[in-house]
């Protein structure tokens, strides 16, 4: 695991509250990868970003979960792939993962799987997962003031 990946987990405290910038939960610090915001991995080098991996530049998401779902809502929905991105920097400028955010990635994704619950990818498997509905925003958590 990257060093910038890990001060991130620290940083906003994501080992205690075990659940990411989306409001997804997770078990282990294994689950959890570096997505980034601004600059993507793929153009990092021509930005002159050395492979792209600066706390400005990312947060952390649940491997499996938000990060993978994520990258969906990129590839059907740019437009909210963009609000959900937004909400995520609110929460790097606050300094931290608030309700208000998650909740707001919770109703744009709301949206989402309204508009594209009956997609299906070319192989035949639906686009939105169970996994991905099974949010944190229902449950009492813990906000950082």
């Amino acid at each position: 695991m990257r060093d910038c990946t890990k001060r991130l987990i620290y940083k906003y405290l994501l080992l205690e509250l075990k659940y990411d910038f989306m409001g997804y939960e997770f078990e282990e610090i294994t689950d959890l990868s570096f997505h980034h915001l601004l600059i993507p991995r793929s153009l990092s080098p021509s930005k002159g970003y050395e492979r792209g991996y600066f706390e400005h530049n990312g947060v952390i998401l649940s491997k499996y979960t938000s990060h993978e779902y994520l990258h969906i809502v990129e590839l059907y929905d740019l437009d909210r792939f963009y609000a959900i991105t937004s909400e995520m920097l609110d929460e790097k400028i606050k300094g931290f993962i608030s309700l208000q955010n998650i909740k707001a990635i919770d109703d744009i994704l709301n949206g989402f799987e309204k508009d594209f619950s009956a997609e299906t990818f070319a192989n035949g498997h639906k686009v939105i997962k169970d996994v991905y509905t099974k949010r944190l925003v229902k449950k009492p958590i813990f906000i950082r003031k």
